[in-house]
């Protein structure tokens, strides 16, 4: 897959090398302290200007008043209204899990997912080196949705399923953006991620959240923020009929980003089939229909 070498503009390589040279984790540790800052002139001034310069529609936020928010961090991660984002109702829909524009939607080829022209990164390394989850998802499909600043930023659940696994990568913070995407050989699968696995009517999914620079932690609803000290791959199972147990519904939340991030769908061979209108540069929002069982469109 993509052998030949890719073209990337000068402005990517410039981009690319300056964004290899800064320090991720201090610049997110920073930028961690300073969302949750309660200081209001801080908070007021961040919130405004987060406004301002994404031009955020706070209509359909559950509160509306930027001013309600105790911090910028609050505000980023801040909850809908009920009636904002409806769930697709017909049977066997698989739905957008985040609000965001679609980077890539494909099979996986050859243990290999297509990232952008000329550039592709390995199954293997992305899910942490597991090769049992590996070869759940071989020549499946992917999907891989990026969330900007101006979106909502809390996931929800494709389908109905039961965690079996939560899996933390540490890795690196790159931005990932499009030219970031271009120019930054395997991002998704050097940043720092956790790979949540599922067991679903559609068999395995993996729904893994990326992170990014300036992504300072990751929560999920089950485990709370996610941020291991080690810098080894960590594991936690939840194994079915004891008190760890999690099942959670189709449209629930799961979990959140603290700053823009991705996230990336993968389910197994021949078990779902994306909508034909999910392709690059499409814009999503949670609970719409991007997928079907393959049992329901056969």
């Amino acid at each position: 897959m993509n052998t030949s070498p890719p073209f990337i503009s000068i402005r990517d390589r410039l981009f690319a090398l300056l964004l290899r040279l800064l320090p991720h984790h201090l610049l997110s540790s920073v930028m961690h302290a300073v969302a949750r800052s309660q200081w209001p002139p801080l908070k007021r001034a961040l919130i405004g200007q987060a406004i301002r310069s994404y031009d955020i529609d706070l209509s359909v936020a559950a509160e509306p008043d930027p001013e309600a928010y105790p911090s910028f961090n609050a505000f980023f991660t801040r909850a809908l209204k009920a009636t904002a984002r409806p769930l697709a109702t017909e049977a066997g829909a698989i739905v957008s899990p985040v609000d965001g524009a679609v980077s890539q939607a494909q099979a996986i080829q050859n243990g290999r997912l297509f990232q952008a022209k000329g550039q592709d990164y390995s199954l293997l390394e992305l899910l942490g080196g597991d090769r049992e989850s590996s070869a759940m998802f071989e020549e499946g499909l992917f999907a891989t949705i990026y969330l900007s600043p101006r979106d909502y930023h809390r996931i929800h659940m494709p389908l109905t399923g039961r965690l079996l696994k939560m899996t933390h990568v540490p890795g690196r913070l790159f931005s990932v953006n499009d030219a970031c995407a271009r120019s930054v050989p395997r991002l998704f699968s050097r940043n720092e991620r956790i790979v949540n696995l599922f067991a679903t009517e559609a068999g395995p999914m993996a729904v893994i959240m990326v992170g990014a620079i300036f992504v300072s932690s990751m929560d999920t609803v089950w485990a709370g923020c996610v941020t291991p000290a080690s810098q080894r791959v960590s594991e936690w199972r939840y194994d079915a009929g004891t008190p760890q147990e999690v099942t959670l519904e189709r449209g629930q939340e799961m979990g959140r980003f603290n700053m823009g991030s991705t996230v990336i769908l993968l389910f197994a061979k021949d078990a779902v089939n994306w909508v034909p209108n999910l392709l690059p540069r499409a814009q999503v929002t949670m609970g719409e229909k991007i997928g079907e069982l393959a049992a329901a469109s056969g």
